[in-house]
């Protein structure tokens, strides 16, 4: 009754306003059968290891020994920020207690991590990126958590994780958490894209927007300009055509939730395309492109590498990189088209050269 009574004080109505993040799953699945109310619980551990890292934000500030590096550098090469382990233990901790998740595989981790007490039950995995953004912790700047949920395979008695090297259409939920102003959690089960904003006073995600569609285009363009020369030829110049071309703006903010809640709300583009030294770019398949693929699609949008769909990319190991555009629809065609001309005429130089 409490409960209740505060939402009416605070102006909820008591229907569509008020729904949990738990009930929201359940009647996207139109069911209340072991696998709507599995997919129910793992969201609501997900929600749970937003609150527990947002309420440490908060007051990361006034904390000793929140901020700063480890003085350790993780899997991928980085230096390590207290906060990416913090996280990372987080998100460990919740699903321990789950019972669902036999294993957890992050961008932190070089292996996934076993629970081995759930695993003769637990059917599901957990892939995400504990702290999207570690550059801005310390500078009080927007941060995401970025996951998403497959099911196990197999029973991987190698421990090699094999059934993961799996192409994104094999996830079942993807979404993200958005640390900023307030705390946001946008997620899809394939049944379009939602998003819910924590209330602190109750402790609980509510649904703030339904069946979220991504604009055919936008004005905004998102990218790390400071490494213009290192691209190949196609970016640069789709990026000096936006410079030229009248209604677009730039808006980089360091941390790719942020950047792709923006656009998925107004439209554009994302890019984080390869240098000349990583081709392969820096982004993690598994963890940020793939889950954020599969959301901006159900939204509407598209999300490539510039010659192939990020959903249709089956990565070789676990912590892959890929190039990634990813937005509007008309957008991402655009970009695209930049770097079919560009290939288009590499061919034609190389058909010059006498053989």
């Amino acid at each position: 009754m409490a409960d209740v009574q505060q939402l009416q004080e605070d102006g909820y109505a008591l229907d569509r306003d008020c729904t949990t993040l738990s009930r929201h799953v359940l009647e996207q699945l139109q069911s209340f059968g072991a696998d709507a109310q599995d997919l129910s619980a793992l969201m609501n551990r997900i929600a749970l290891a937003g609150k527990l890292i947002a309420r440490r934000l908060s007051r990361a500030g006034l904390m000793e020994g929140v901020l700063g590096f480890t003085g350790e550098t993780n899997v991928q090469g980085e230096s390590v920020k207290k906060m990416d382990v913090y996280s990372n233990d987080v998100f460990i901790s919740v699903f321990k207690q789950s019972g669902l998740v036999c294993r957890l595989a992050s961008e932190e981790m070089e292996k996934p991590y076993y629970i081995p007490e759930n695993c003769p039950i637990g059917r599901y995995t957990l892939l995400y990126d504990p702290i999207d953004g570690s550059s801005n912790t310390d500078i009080n700047l927007t941060l995401g958590s970025i996951f998403a949920i497959r099911q196990q395979v197999g029973t991987d008695s190698d421990g090699t994780a094999q059934d993961l090297l799996q192409d994104g259409h094999k996830q079942i939920a993807a979404g993200y958490i958005l640390y900023g102003p307030s705390t946001m959690l946008v997620y899809s089960i394939g049944k379009g894209v939602h998003s819910f904003t924590l209330d602190p006073s109750l402790g609980e995600f509510i649904l703030t927007e339904e069946n979220i569609t991504i604009p055919s285009h936008g004005a905004i363009y998102s990218v790390n300009e400071g490494n213009f020369w290192q691209w190949d030829e196609s970016f640069r110049e789709y990026i000096r055509y936006v410079h030229r071309t009248e209604g677009y703006t730039a808006r980089y903010g360091g941390a790719m939730v942020g950047d792709i809640h923006r656009i998925l709300v107004q439209g554009g583009v994302f890019l984080y395309p390869g240098t000349e030294q990583k081709p392969e770019g820096k982004l993690r398949l598994l963890y940020e492109s793939a889950p954020l693929a599969f959301l901006i699609e159900q939204a509407g949008g598209r999300a490539s590498t510039g010659i192939q769909e990020i959903m249709d990319v089956v990565p070789e190991k676990l912590h892959q990189r890929t190039p990634l555009i990813i937005g509007s629809k008309d957008d991402v065609a655009l970009v695209e088209s930049f770097i079919e001309k560009q290939t288009q005429h590499q061919m034609r130089e190389r058909s010059r050269i006498p053989q």
